[in-house]
């Protein structure tokens, strides 16, 4: 009788999980596992692109590469993880739930954008890019807004949050608003920083890049409500605006909650470096549900696609490697190189958990382009993408070095 690796999420880590157990399964000429996506769609939702127009095309058919590579599909929603059981309750779009076993299980549903109770109207009146709905809610509220009347409610925009995503959607938003004239865009924070995930490195070309923009920038203001008409902060200050945007913070899948393992704070499932689950050694977590060392100098794998695509290959492995008696490998990625769009002023790209800068301007910008145009995307050639799938062909600064040989 078959093995089977259920594999929850079709993002960056749920993908490469599942290419990665199917290479090793074909290596082994082992075809007895079964590998199993569960998924919403049978398509990648491009996430870390959904702050550009055309919100709508960001997503990547998945169907014909699984179909090719032999891995399953099953369209869905998990609703119950039943640890003791070693099955899964998932809820297709018929609505009518039904029940999978699984021999191993890598948990690669990534992560939602919290949304505080405590901030009066958030719910209600804000927008996200958050998913690819909420992305195209807001273009069509953004485009909508040139057949209203010119007022400061109308041409006023304020971006809640400064960290990663806040930045690139407000200094994505001046071009995105060329028909409105002269629009404001205000980006608040709470912290007197930009985020702390960003470092102190790029700081300086951020704070430039947004003055050219003329982007304000108001930090150390916290958002105490929202309402249809405006935002108000802990200062007492009310921004009259049609379009408040909430971009603060992520937490992993609510389905952490049901395994029994601690949790960082951001309900990351504390992992070994095989990235199992110590208390439930059935499990894999990868991706934005993982909380695991990338490196031996005390730094965490974060919540991003560059630590995703690589955290994906090595449970993938370690999931097939189990039940294939391979040797499992441990997780690392030391090299981190974060690259930041700034709009029309250009982009930002720092190496290092010390985010020292590289490079800025137009060859940072051609850098993001192709990286958020091709290097993202899984290859649509089965075998290709099985052969990018081995664990340990993914390095951040290699990766660095080709592209910027490509665009520059």
């Amino acid at each position: 009788m078959a093995s089977k690796i259920v594999i929850i999420g079709a993002g960056f880590a749920g993908v490469w999980s599942a290419l990665s157990a199917k290479r090793l399964i074909k290596l082994t000429n082992k075809e007895n596992v079964e590998v199993l996506v569960i998924a919403p769609e049978p398509s990648m939702v491009m996430r870390l692109r959904l702050y550009e127009t055309n919100a709508a095309s960001m997503t990547h058919p998945l169907g014909p590469l699984f179909e090719a590579a032999g891995i399953k599909f099953v369209q869905g929603t998990v609703t119950t993880i039943q640890t003791e059981t070693n099955t899964i309750l998932v809820r297709p779009p018929s609505d009518i739930e039904s029940s999978i076993s699984y021999d191993r299980l890598i948990l690669a549903a990534g992560s939602t954008l919290i949304q505080p109770h405590g901030i009066s109207g958030l719910q209600q009146h804000a927008f996200d890019i958050d998913s690819l709905s909420s992305a195209t809610k807001l273009e069509a509220h953004l485009e909508s807004l040139a057949t209203l009347p010119a007022s400061p409610t109308r041409d006023t925009i304020v971006v809640c949050g400064a960290g990663f995503t806040g930045i690139e959607l407000a200094a994505e938003l001046p071009r995105r608003l060329k028909h409105i004239p002269s629009p404001r865009i205000v980006l608040v924070d709470t912290a007197d920083d930009f985020g702390p995930e960003l470092g102190p490195g790029p700081r300086p070309v951020i704070t430039k890049a947004l003055n050219d923009l003329g982007v304000e920038v108001k930090l150390g203001s916290a958002v105490t409500s929202i309402t249809p008409d405006t935002v108000t902060l802990s200062s007492g200050e009310q921004i009259t605006t049609k379009t408040a945007i909430w971009t603060a913070g992520v937490k992993a899948t609510p389905l952490t909650h049901q395994i029994p393992c601690p949790k960082d704070e951001f309900s990351r499932l504390h992992v070994t470096q095989h990235l199992r689950v110590p208390s439930t050694p059935d499990i894999f977590a990868t991706g934005d549900a993982a909380c695991v060392l990338a490196d031996t100098a005390g730094h965490y794998a974060l919540m991003s696609c560059q630590h995703a695509l690589q955290l994906g290959r090595i449970s993938g492995h370690n999931a097939a490697a189990d039940l294939l008696d391979e040797p499992v490998l441990e997780y690392s990625q030391a090299a981190y190189v974060c690259c930041l769009d700034l709009g029309a002023w250009g982009a930002v790209v720092s190496g290092g958990w010390e985010r020292e800068v590289k490079f800025s301007g137009e060859l940072a910008k051609r850098v993001k382009g192709y990286i958020n145009g091709t290097v993202v995307y899984p290859p649509s050639d089965a075998k290709t993408a099985l052969d990018a799938a081995e664990p340990g062909s993914y390095n951040s600064d290699e990766l660095l070095e080709e592209i910027v040989r490509v665009v520059g």
